[in-house]
């Protein structure tokens, strides 16, 4: 006599060998190839995630100079030298996806033995950052308060480019990131500042310390501001250079506070600034300091 096997299939009683009986079967047998887990891994997330992701952000920098060096110049009262500048950039910036992004900050240079005034200049200014990679193209607005110093109150716009040259060089981050930035006084001085320069960036491994190289130098055309007093002086040509270093620190690893309340950074500046033309005004100087920034 044939042998008969009774099998459980979905809450009833099937022959073994019956057709019926493997196509209850298929749907468990497939339940059981599928994985544990319904929910897919999670991704570790990456610094700029665990930062402010929202349309507003904002940054104060802080720092503490040798020199106010502001153009190639020199910027402490006579007769003073070297006097030790304190100086704050506060600044908003609004995300606002593929449009050119706004922003709207204020600078301040403060000397408390100043003899005329503590702040020395306040610079507010406004403008837009459009970012169409690899270029970022802005315009924007500078004022020139001199508080207790009449007369030397002016206004100024400018314009400047911005390349990110790691689409060229194939590279992680960019190597040079050449800019182009030209201002033009169109309240005192009736004229043209314009300076060009590069960067690069020596990441020293996972210590959280970026050194940065500087270089740029400056042209002006027509700008009072830059000529000398006396029959020889100029307002037209090559102006200055800068040549330095800057050193960055992620503060996030010492003091361990998380990204998402804002980025801490150390930062410290030593520069050498350098005259041109003789018969235009600009310092020979070695400077430098310290700073935090704080970003949000």
């Amino acid at each position: 006599m044939r042998s008969w096997l009774w099998v459980l299939a979905g809450g009833g009683l099937a022959w073994a060998g019956d057709p019926a009986a493997a196509q209850v079967r298929a749907p468990y047998a497939l339940l059981d190839e599928q994985p544990q887990n319904v929910y897919l891994p999670q991704e570790t997330p990456t610094l700029e995630q665990l930062t402010n992701q929202g349309g507003v952000h904002f940054s104060l920098n802080t720092t503490y100079l040798s020199n106010y060096m502001f153009r190639g110049i020199d910027q402490s009262t006579p007769p003073k030298r070297n006097e030790k500048a304190l100086q704050f950039d506060g600044r908003l910036d609004f995300d606002l996806g593929k449009l050119p992004h706004p922003f709207i900050g204020v600078f301040a240079n403060v000397f408390n033995n100043d003899p005329v005034s503590r702040f020395e200049v306040v610079r507010p200014y406004f403008g837009v950052d459009w970012t169409i990679r690899p270029v970022t193209v802005g315009a924007g607005f500078n004022g020139y308060i001199f508080p207790n110093r009449e007369g030397k109150d002016t206004q100024e716009i400018w314009a400047s480019i911005r390349i990110d040259d790691s689409r060229f060089f194939l590279t992680e981050r960019p190597l040079l990131s050449p800019y182009v930035y030209a201002a033009y006084d169109y309240e005192k001085y009736d004229g043209f500042y314009i300076e060009s320069g590069i960067r690069h960036d020596f990441v020293i491994g996972d210590s959280g310390v970026i050194l940065t190289a500087v270089g740029d130098f400056a042209y002006v055309a027509h700008d009072q501001y830059f000529r000398p007093s006396g029959p020889l002086g100029k307002s037209t040509g090559f102006q200055h250079y800068d040549v330095g270093m800057e050193a960055t620190y992620d503060l996030q690893k010492l003091i361990g506070v998380p990204r998402r309340y804002g980025t801490w950074e150390l930062k410290g500046y030593l520069f050498y600034t350098g005259s041109v033309d003789k018969q235009i005004s600009a310092d020979n100087r070695i400077w430098g300091g310290v700073g935090i920034n704080f970003r949000y």
